[in-house]
């Protein structure tokens, strides 16, 4: 018993080592709502890149950040905070109310649609879904994902962001590749990997996922 304290007390102590420094305070709060690729990041934070990837190091090492590369660039990484490593060390700042959410995946199709129905069972927020390259219909892995979870998912058919998007929305992307297209200002990023054809696993991993980051989010909103 003792030992397995020490490790943990050692555990925590490296996570707040990790912490304690302006720069990285810095990135795991750009981290708290959106996930970004280390040149995004360190363009944002204005911190030349190799001091940047030392601290992105530090981070990754404590368990506190995680990478994994863009399922639309390959040759792209994106830095991901692992919200359960902080959970006990304190509470997230509110942000700034929007006058809608708007998520946004390629086909319109699967995550997009997900993240706007959890969204509107916890938020009084108006959400809505969109792609950037809409398919022809919703995928029935999604229909029978929200049936699984009894997630009430309106079936309609999937729009064209440009059709959608109203300058005060604040916009989601859900996927690497809707990320990577040409951006809307001020938009925020869940690295979500895509569960199209991958079987009903991968429908309940998008879905556990998204339900993570949509009431994380919505719980930091100024009331």
């Amino acid at each position: 018993m003792e030992v397995e304290r020490q490790a943990e007390l050692e555990r925590r102590a490296k996570i707040h080592a990790a912490l304690g420094d302006p720069v990285r305070l810095r990135i795991v709060d750009s981290l708290q709502i959106s996930d970004a690729s280390p040149t995004e990041l360190a363009g944002m934070l204005n911190v030349p890149s190799n001091l940047f990837a030392h601290h992105v190091q530090a981070l990754v090492s404590a368990g506190v950040v995680s990478r994994h590369s863009s399922e639309g660039d390959g040759r792209r990484t994106y830095l991901h905070l692992e919200q359960d490593t902080l959970e006990s060390l304190g509470t997230a700042s509110p942000v700034a109310v929007p006058r809608r959410v708007l998520f946004v995946c390629t086909g319109n199709s699967a995550r997009s649609h997900l993240a706007a129905a959890l969204w509107r069972q916890v938020s009084a927020i108006p959400a809505a879904s969109a792609g950037t390259h809409p398919a022809d219909r919703i995928n029935p892995g999604t229909i029978d994902a929200a049936v699984r979870h009894q997630l009430n998912l309106p079936i309609v058919a999937p729009a064209r962001m440009d059709d959608v998007l109203d300058p005060e929305d604040l916009v989601i992307t859900v996927c690497d590749r809707a990320h990577e297209t040409p951006k809307v200002p001020g938009e925020l990023h869940w690295s979500i990997p895509d569960p199209v054809d991958k079987g009903p696993e991968a429908f309940d991993a998008a879905y556990l996922e998204l339900e993570r980051r949509v009431r994380a989010l919505a719980s930091r909103f100024d009331s």
